[in-house]
């Protein structure tokens, strides 16, 4: 496996949270997207797995194949056990303990863990270009704190 990418600069690790909704959202897209084009996504495998497909419609057919290229390659840099609980969860649609079961760990384990995943995924989605960084803002209604940004720049 290849060595982590150092973190972006851009966001500092306290952020990384932010994006785990649109982190989430990336990687269901990506599934889909997977499926689509007749394939399943590389952490799956030949398992059997709970999905709802829909027609979901890129702007050209290599655009679909980019994004799940570039998806996957984000994918296999996290560590097994991350990309474990990220099959089981966002693409199987496992609960955590389920997923806990199935892993062979406890609760409490995927519950720390997971996050941490999807923070990590985030910070390599961002490196490679797939999410774009959040506009700084003002007070505490989201994005990253006026406070941050000053500090990043």
């Amino acid at each position: 496996m290849r060595s982590a990418a150092p973190a972006p600069a851009a966001v500092s690790a306290p952020d990384l949270h932010l994006y785990r909704d649109r982190t989430r959202a990336i990687l269901r897209r990506y599934f889909r997207m997977s499926i689509e084009l007749g394939r399943l996504p590389s952490l799956v495998g030949r398992e059997f797995f709970r999905s709802r497909v829909t027609s979901y419609r890129m702007h050209t057919f290599e655009d679909a194949v980019i994004f799940v290229h570039d998806t996957e390659s984000c994918l296999e840099r996290l560590d097994a056990f991350s990309q474990q609980l990220i099959a089981r969860i966002i693409f199987q649609d496992y609960t955590l303990e389920e997923t806990a079961a199935l892993v062979g760990c406890g609760r409490r384990t995927v519950v720390r863990r997971y996050p941490r995943a999807l923070d990590r995924l985030s910070e390599l989605f961002l490196a490679a270009e797939l999410l774009r960084p959040l506009p700084c803002q003002e007070g505490e209604g989201g994005g990253i704190s006026a406070k941050r940004c000053a500090e990043r720049k």
